[in-house]
């Protein structure tokens, strides 16, 4: 455990920007070897997505790209492309890519090119909107899948506009299917000897996070309506205001509902015919909101907060990011990682094995930092400027 579960698998990431990246530090935080083929000129557009930046990346970059190795190649010349190919040979488990679509089969690196230089490889390819279809060469980012994908007109109130979800959602989303889908390739690999191709897209995810509107549609024809903070199912299960601050109370059946109304002080709703049952509150949402939200702002969030978590009903604070950064549960659970060499945090992997969070492997690399040694290793070399560790970029702001 001490190398991680995946100790020994080889990974080939030409990933830009966002989801490719995250599936490659997923995978590397887990134990496996990844490679990080960028361009000379700049490499990862991430790189100066900033600022802020540390030691002249982009903090974005740093986080997204830790315990990996960076190898400088120029794709769109023959012998950077034979050179890829070796890597592709040279014992490489996976590989991973986001470039725009139909970039990779242009160059001569796509899933077919490559599969026959390996046929044990795993060619993981992550799209806009997926591998066939009339958007099939569409590029994307994640607020345009956001958008398509239909999640923008789920979130915020019915009378605010479309509203974008500021967290990278399909981005990180559909780098975890990339990952589950390579793990699950990986295992079926045992027992043919043979790789294959995975395929998932931004817009795939997209439409994942919205599948049960989505299904519910399918089933009555009717669209949904937007709720703000609430569920459009259970009721309650929102934000509401107390004396001084948000709280959220997330009621999920009949049972936690009659304890809420008894810590509210109105065992009473509990009997209400309105109130009793799930469905029966969903179809008064207004009424029964109308009468709890004067209770919740007669004492303050934390008087709230424990008679409902005294009474087993869960609710919480409306967190904003310092408050989540000094909680005492993100302490407890040590996701903040520092990355090694460095005094810079990042937030660790959200799963723990044998009751540890894997550390961080390394810092990121500098641009082009393991080039010779990496393909010195696969016995071709790099056209890239320098062929060797590369320089780091120009300094940004710190």
């Amino acid at each position: 455990m001490a190398d991680g579960p995946l100790s020994g698998i080889r990974v080939i990431e030409i990933g830009q920007a966002l989801a490719g990246p995250f599936a490659g530090v997923i995978l590397a935080e887990m134990g496996a070897e990844v490679v990080k083929v960028e361009k000379p000129e700049g490499g990862d557009d991430a790189r100066q997505w900033g600022p802020p930046f540390v030691e002249g990346d982009a903090v974005t970059f740093r986080a997204l790209n830790r315990g990996k190795r960076s190898v400088t190649l120029d794709l769109k010349r023959a012998e950077d492309v034979a050179a890829l190919k070796a890597l592709a040979r040279d014992g490489a488990d996976i590989l991973i890519q986001n470039l725009r679509p139909g970039v990779a089969e242009a160059l001569g690196i796509g899933p077919e090119a490559l599969l026959a230089e390996n046929p044990r490889l795993i060619y993981c390819s992550i799209w806009a909107f997926g591998h066939r279809g009339p958007l099939r060469d569409a590029p994307g980012f994640d607020p345009l899948l956001q958008a398509y994908g239909g999640v923008m007109t789920l979130t915020g109130r019915p009378e605010d506009p479309p509203t974008f979800c500021a967290p990278p959602l399909n981005d990180k989303a559909s780098a975890m299917w990339c990952v589950i889908g390579a793990l699950a390739a990986l295992q079926r690999r045992q027992a043919t000897g043979r790789g294959g191709v995975i395929d998932t897209s931004l817009f795939e995810a997209a439409v994942s996070w919205v599948d049960t509107p989505l299904n519910q549609y399918a089933a009555t024809g009717r669209p949904p309506r937007r709720h703000g903070t609430a569920s459009a199912i259970l009721v309650p299960y929102q934000v509401f205001e107390t004396a001084d601050r948000p709280m959220v109370i997330a009621v999920g059946n009949d049972r936690l509902f009659a304890k809420c109304a008894e810590a509210l002080g109105h065992p009473g709703w509990a009997r209400d015919p309105r109130f009793a049952r799930g469905p029966d509150r969903a179809a008064h949402r207004e009424a029964l909101i109308a009468l709890m939200v004067p209770v919740l702002r007669a004492r303050t969030r934390a008087e709230w907060i424990a008679r409902l978590a005294a009474a087993g009903v869960p609710c919480g604070p409306v967190n904003d990011i310092p408050a989540l950064a000094a909680s005492e549960q993100l302490a407890a659970m040590d996701m903040m990682r520092r990355l090694p060499g460095s005094g810079m945090q990042v937030v660790g992997l959200p799963l723990s094995f044998e009751r540890r969070r894997p550390h961080p492997r390394g810092d990121s690399p500098r641009l082009g930092e393991h080039t010779a040694e990496v393909l010195g290793r696969a016995g071709a070399r790099s056209g890239a400027p320098g062929g060797g560790s590369g320089a780091p970029p120009p300094p940004g702001p710190t």
